[in-house]
């Protein structure tokens, strides 16, 4: 008998007759001598509808408050789901993430979780009931109801799994698992399926929207195996697990894009010890994530100073920006939101020279140009206008082949190498 931890997004949830197929299919898992706990998100749209609710109500609403609105969505999914089994002859309980010990920092709306009590889950498993958690949601220490920011279901079923050593995470979604580009934009995009914790962190960091990135973070340093797969049919999707370095891997695994960024540039600031740390720490206190940065040749002392965010960031982005621009006595700042990312994902580039060449010139073919590259040992990505988003994506995917078989590199253990 396994122990398995199964997701079910907003749309696997989003009217009564999904959530009853979801019922079956949690029902059939039981009856098949598994222990199942399903965590899932707000039903369809409904966060979408409450955060325009909370739109009409105040431009600027506070964080606590909108968590505790938001909260709510996952809530009605988990009573509905367990009255759904409870109406086909099984025992079910269902818990709000405070009830479960998703226990969380203060971050509002993009809380990190810390601790995760998972005595009631475990106690309810041993009673043979299905257990059903709201994602999304936590509590702080002393008791205050926080989100975990978008995708945040994937990380409660990520830290559960972990809380009560499940033998696998079931990750069900709209799609069949993780593909080598965006199916609606590369309609021959072939599914992935193996893949490292490695290569899908970078994956889920550069646009991909199948998995979150902190839940993907959370299982790699838990060693949760996951299996990304559709909720819709039984098909087999994509398991994400630890990478064996003697194994074959793909040279490239995919291209990414994420049109949900935007340029921030201050220009004119003084090229002198302490003046990035000064803006980005200000950054951070703000909790705004920050993703590429480059800094411009300095010019008789002073430079340019160039980072891309998150748009639901950008709000914040903008009052720090000009505050510590006024701070520093810049020239000017701006704010460019028609950019996008297009990425390059894959362990075997370590050992494959050559990859960022091909990337630039397939790029330069298709007349897409580059307003800002950053690199890791497995990924390249590259800022681009916006509206040459799909060009760029199905140009790269074009020229590494990745519709065929992916292009096989033997990875020998202790292997580093490099591209550029």
């Amino acid at each position: 008998m396994a122990i398995v931890v199964t997701k079910f997004g907003g749309t696997s949830v989003g009217n009564p007759e999904r959530i009853q197929n979801v019922a079956r299919r949690l029902i059939a898992l039981r009856e098949g001598g598994d222990s199942i706990v399903a965590v899932v998100s707000a039903m369809g749209d409904v966060t979408d509808d409450l955060l325009t609710l909370a739109a009409q109500i105040s431009p600027h609403p506070p964080e606590r408050e909108m968590d505790m609105l938001l909260a709510t969505g996952e809530q009605v999914t988990i009573a509905l789901l367990a009255m759904s089994i409870h109406a086909l002859g099984h025992e079910a309980i269902s818990f709000t993430g405070p009830q479960v010990g998703i226990v969380t920092d203060e971050g509002h709306t993009k809380a990190k979780i810390t601790e995760v009590r998972a005595e009631k889950v475990k106690a309810s498993l041993s009673e043979g009931k299905i257990v059903i958690v709201a994602g999304f949601q936590g509590v702080t220490p002393d008791g205050q109801i926080t989100t975990l920011g978008r995708g945040g279901s994937d990380t409660t079923a990520i830290a559960i799994a972990a809380g009560i050593d499940a033998d696998l995470c079931e990750i069900y979604t709209d799609v069949d698992g993780v593909f080598t580009a965006d199916p609606r934009i590369v309609p021959d995009a072939r599914k992935i399926d193996v893949i490292s914790y490695e290569e899908m962190l970078e994956i889920a960091a550069t646009g991909a929207r199948v998995l979150q990135l902190r839940a993907v973070e959370f299982a790699r340093n838990h060693g949760v195996v996951i299996h990304c797969r559709s909720s819709f049919h039984q098909g087999q999707g994509t398991i994400v697990r630890e990478g064996d370095d003697s194994m074959e891997q793909a040279i490239i695994s995919g291209v990414t894009h994420d049109t949900s960024e935007a340029k921030v540039t201050i220009r004119d600031v003084p090229d002198t010890p302490g003046v990035a740390a000064r803006v980005f720490n200000r950054l951070a206190e703000a909790n705004v994530n920050v993703d590429m940065i480059i800094q411009n040749v300095s010019e008789d002392g002073r430079t340019d100073i160039s980072f891309t965010v998150p748009a639901e960031d950008l709000t914040r982005a903008r009052q720090t920006t000009a505050e510590v621009a006024h701070e520093l006595s810049a020239r000017e700042w701006t704010v460019d939101e028609s950019v996008a990312k297009v990425s390059l994902v894959g362990a075997g580039m370590k050992t494959h020279p050559g990859v960022a060449a091909q990337m630039f010139t397939a790029l330069a073919d298709a007349d897409v140009n580059l307003h800002m590259i950053s690199t890791s040992s497995i990924r390249i990505s590259c800022v681009i206008s916006r509206e040459q988003t799909e060009t760029a994506v199905r140009a790269l995917h074009d020229s590494f082949g990745l519709a065929n078989e992916a292009v096989k590199v033997e990875v020998s253990p202790g292997s580093t190498g490099g591209d550029c």
